[in-house]
């Protein structure tokens, strides 16, 4: 069977190096977060953790009450499976700039086949040097590379290698390369169990047992494991596909003001995002429009659909955006106008019926070209929203946007508390001051917002802070009466000993009207 030769590309301790990316915490020269013992937690135990971590004792795999006896000053962060596909991401790119063909392993982890590269760059060890050099560019100073007849081997050169090595295997020392290493980089808590008990400890006593035993007692995974172990690397480095280029943009030279000069600029520009998804059998249902003026001025916004966007809608959106941000975002001629597909769905789910378009095809096509004249908010519809009561919650919506509500900062939805039904409901308010950060009572305005987000509830001679809040919402009462008429606002806080209360505004005054405990 012939071995391939791999170049594998290493990154230690990736979850930290992403988390200190996406924070802005990455210390230049260490590729981790600055001198701090972090620990990336998976079902309570550590799957990662920095340089500082690990000099007071924290290793992978420890439980989490372990990992913070030995270093009480330990920062807990939970893992996060987005976090380190999003960050890895930009650094596949860089490798596929200098060699196309990478296979993602996992993320901090990938391989090439060497044979191109060491072709093109002079050498397998050259190949490796230009690409890890690549990633010196992005920020990320410790690389390892390693370079091997298979992935399998490859991966274990890297990893035997120091900050920023390479480690070539020549072809055909494979074996006794791996031969002294334990069986724990198997990475099968099974067989390697299994494999103890038996007082088999190196890749090469494993490789050294009968073909032919293995398999009756571990089966076809251990007749794979066991190829692995003796430098038999059945694997091929499949290449990823790259995404396709989905999003389009142009530039204004010189820059444009008058919204129907930069919408007609546009079309053109819409037809092209249309048809490039078209071409991959996609079709765009959240767009999201971003616009740049020649000052540095930036506006965007995502925008929904009820089915999926043509080129005259892409249009009518940027028009509608224009006429919102001239002004406010943007003070300036626009100067770069980007679209790009927050979501796309495939075209076969969008295609017409077999007997035509249904009554709704033909009700989204008549309030679509209502709104196209009208603009964005000329067509609405209603929709519930968070609050108390049913006309409360009633919110109109523009034809095609998804209903949105003001939210608490920490509450999924206005109004949703961790809380029952009041369990107190006092007979007569109590007084109550609401104020923010700063200290300055907390007011609402004719449009029932907050003057600020509340941060103190004083109450029963008692400051109280805030950890959640929702609201507010107006009550109208006795609407039928004009003297005896009111209206005033209620606001949901929850205080930091997670008691949840009522309060309602009227003017300047605040009052508690229950509890919830």
């Amino acid at each position: 069977m012939d071995v391939v030769r791999s170049l594998v590309l290493w990154i230690p301790d990736w979850p930290i190096v992403a988390l200190a990316r996406e924070t802005g915490t990455l210390a230049g020269g260490t590729g981790t977060l600055a001198g701090e013992p972090v620990a990336i937690m998976r079902a309570n135990r550590v799957i990662a953790c920095s340089a500082a971590a690990r000099a007071e004792g924290v290793r992978r795999g420890q439980r989490r009450r372990d990992a913070q006896a030995r270093c009480p000053a330990l920062q807990v962060v939970a893992d996060d499976a987005a976090r380190d596909h999003r960050g890895f991401l930009p650094i596949v790119e860089a490798i596929e700039a200098r060699a196309p063909g990478v296979q993602i392993i996992r993320p901090g982890l990938c391989a090439l086949r060497a044979r191109g590269p060491a072709r093109y760059y002079g050498g397998e060890e050259d190949a490796a040097r230009v690409l890890r050099e690549s990633l010196d560019d992005l920020g990320i100073p410790d690389t390892r590379a390693g370079v091997a007849d298979g992935p399998f081997t490859a991966e274990q050169a890297a990893r035997r290698t120091g900050p920023g090595g390479i480690l070539v295997i020549p072809s055909g020392d494979t074996a006794a390369f791996l031969s002294d290493l334990s069986v724990t980089t198997l990475e099968d808590e099974e067989l390697i169990g299994l494999l103890a008990r038996l007082g088999v400890r190196t890749l090469g006593e494993f490789a050294e047992l009968d073909v032919e035993k293995v398999r009756g007692r571990f089966g076809e995974r251990g007749i794979r494991l066991h190829a692995l172990a003796g430098g038999r690397d059945p694997r091929a480095v499949i290449a990823r596909t790259p995404p396709p280029e989905l999003e389009r943009q142009i530039a204004f030279e010189p820059p444009l003001e008058l919204v129907d000069q930069i919408g007609f600029g546009v079309r053109t520009t819409a037809d092209e995002f249309i048809d490039n998804l078209t071409q991959v059998s996609l079709v765009c249902t959240e767009l999201r429009v971003e616009m740049t003026d020649e000052r540095g001025g930036f506006s965007e916004r995502v925008w929904l659909h009820p089915t999926c966007f043509d080129a005259p809608d892409v249009v009518d959106r940027v028009r509608w955006q224009l006429e919102s941000a001239i002004g406010n975002d943007l003070k300036s001629g626009v100067a770069l106008v980007r679209l790009i597909p927050q979501a796309v769905d495939a075209a076969s789910h969008h295609e017409p019926g077999l007997f035509g378009q249904g009554a709704e095809e033909r009700v989204h096509h008549a309030l679509s070209r209502v709104q196209a004249m009208l603009g964005h908010r000329g067509v609405t519809t209603p929709t519930l929203g968070g609050g108390r009561w049913l006309s409360e919650r009633q919110t109109l919506v523009p034809w095609g946007d998804r209903a949105t509500v003001p939210r608490s900062r920490a509450q999924p939805w206005p109004g949703h508390l961790p809380a029952p039904l009041p369990s107190t409901v006092f007979p007569a308010g109590q007084g109550a001051a609401v104020t923010d950060r700063e200290g300055r009572s907390v007011s609402i305005d004719g449009r029932g917002l907050l003057s600020a987000p509340p941060a103190q509830l004083g109450l029963d001679g008692r400051q109280r802070p805030v950890a959640a809040w929702a609201g507010p919402w107006p009550v109208r009462e006795r609407i039928w009466d004009a003297e005896r008429a009111r209206t005033a606002y209620r606001l949901q806080v929850v205080d930091a000993d997670q008691t949840a209360w009522m309060l309602v505004n009227e003017g300047e005054r605040w009052w508690a009207e229950g509890r919830y405990d």
